[in-house]
């Protein structure tokens, strides 16, 4: 599976959680961390926790992945799930704006905005 198809389906796993306002951003260019960010948002603490659970386990069961390591999501503010190549952020709203990570890593053509 490659980084983009990974990418997507963490994507999908935030989408079917009914995350919002889902993108999967290309930073391989501009870093050598990764190559993707997927970032969503949740409406509240308890819906981030619950983003980031369901992400773990849907990566587990479709793609036989575990997170290298993952930070932030007891509290359900902002947390991040690292899948390697992939990290995966989910922000409440208010944390979302605050950090802005779309307009840190946006180059023009990187961005991907998620739909079903």
């Amino acid at each position: 599976m490659t980084s983009y198809e990974l990418a997507r389906a963490a994507a999908k796993a935030l989408s079917d959680k009914k995350g919002t306002d889902i993108v999967i951003l290309n930073v391989g260019d501009q870093t050598v961390l990764c190559s993707y960010f997927v970032i969503a948002s949740g409406k509240s603490t308890t819906q981030v926790r619950a983003l980031g659970e369901y992400v773990e386990e849907q990566m587990k069961k479709n793609c036989d992945l575990s997170p290298v390591r993952t930070e932030g999501m007891r509290e359900g503010r902002w947390g991040a799930i690292d899948y390697g190549d992939v990290i995966v952020h989910v922000f409440n709203e208010e944390s979302r704006l605050f950090y802005y990570l779309e307009r840190l890593w946006d180059s023009g053509a990187n961005v991907e905005r998620y739909t079903d």
